[in-house]
C-alpha cells in the first residue's frame, strides 16, 4: 500500500490538513504529522537550537513542536516506518502565491519533501471570513496526486496548488507573480514604556502577467505551479562571470570558468 505523508503550517487540528487527509485516504496509507500550534509564514525554516517532541493524537495523526519542515523530517526518521510515495501540504487557510511561497510554512513543507528526493504537493484556499469549506480544495488535491503518483514529475519539482473560492471557473498552469513589496514596521510601547513592533504591509501591489498564479486565482482560476528549489539565475551566469573576472584579475586572485578554465 502507498504511503502518503501529510502536513501543514497551521496545525494538526486544522479543519483543512483533515479534510485533505480524508479525501487522500482511498489512495493509500495516509498519515497525518504536523504541527502542535499554528506555524504559519516560517518559511523553510529547520530547528537546530533545542529538541524537538513528538505526541501521537491517535493512530495516524502526530503532532511535532516544531516547523514544517522539521515535522517531514521527524515523520520520515521515526513514525512512517518506510518511505513515503507521495508529501502532501495543506489546506492552508489562505493562498500562497508568487514571491510569497518563500514564507510560506505550508510551500516548505513541500519542498522539503521535494528536497529530499519524494513526490509532494503543496495546497491553498482563498482565505476569506465564515464557513470555510474545504471540500473542493481537498478534492482538487486529491485528484492531483493521484496523477502525481501514477506520473511522478522531474526530481526536485513539486506542484504548488492554490484555490479559490466557489464557483470554480477552472484550472490553469502558471508561473510565479510578482509584486512591489514594501513592509512597514510600526512601533508601539506597552505599559511600562517599552518599545515593541508589528511587521505590516504599507504596500502590495502585484504586477500584471496573464500567466501567473495570481492573476488565475484572481479570476477564479485554480492555479497550478510546478516550482522546484533551485534558486540560480541561469540568465546572469554569463554576467556574472564577466564581472566577478573583472573584478578579482584586477586583484591578482585566480578566475576559472565553466567547465575549468581559466
Amino acid at each position: 500500500m502507498r504511503r502518503i505523508l501529510v502536513t501543514n503550517d497551521d496545525g494538526f487540528f486544522s479543519p483543512g490538513i483533515q479534510a485533505l487527509a480524508s479525501a487522500l485516504d482511498p489512495l493509500g496509507e495516509v498519515t497525518i504529522v504536523a504541527p502542535e500550534r499554528e506555524a504559519s509564514a516560517v518559511g523553510h525554516a529547520l530547528t537546530l537550537r533545542r529538541p524537538l517532541r513528538i505526541e501521537q493524537i491517535s493512530e495516524r495523526v502526530h503532532s511535532v513542536d516544531g516547523t514544517p519542515t522539521d515535522c517531514v523530517n521527524i515523520a520520515l526518521a521515526e513514525v512512517l516506518g518506510g518511505k513515503p510515495d507521495l508529501i502532501v501540504s495543506g489546506i492552508n487557510k489562505g493562498w500562497n502565491v508568487g514571491d510569497d511561497v518563500t514564507y510560506s510554512g505550508t510551500v516548505a513543507g513541500a519542498l522539503e519533501g521535494a528536497l529530499l528526493g519524494y513526490p509532494a504537493i503543496a495546497v491553498s484556499l482563498q482565505f476569506h471570513r465564515g464557513e470555510w469549506d474545504f471540500g473542493p480544495a481537498a478534492s482538487i488535491a486529491a485528484r492531483l496526486a493521484a496523477g502525481l503518483l501514477d506520473q511522478p514529475l522531474l526530481p526536485r519539482t513539486f506542484l504548488n496548488v492554490n484555490v479559490p473560492k466557489a464557483p470554480i471557473r477552472g484550472v490553469r498552469v502558471t508561473v510565479q507573480a510578482k509584486r512591489n513589496h514594501i513592509t512597514q514596521v510600526d512601533k508601539r510601547l506597552d505599559p511600562r514604556g517599552r518599545p515593541y513592533f508589528w511587521i505590516e504591509e504599507a504596500m502590495d501591489e502585484w504586477e500584471p502577467h496573464d500567466r501567473s498564479d495570481r492573476q488565475a486565482v484572481a479570476d477564479g482560476y485554480v492555479s497550478i505551479t510546478p516550482i522546484h528549489p533551485d534558486m540560480t539565475d541561469h540568465r546572469a551566469l554569463g554576467q556574472v562571470e564577466s564581472l566577478t573576472e573583472t573584478a578579482l584579475r584586477a586583484e591578482g586572485a585566480p578566475f576559472a570558468k565553466a567547465g575549468g578554465t581559466s
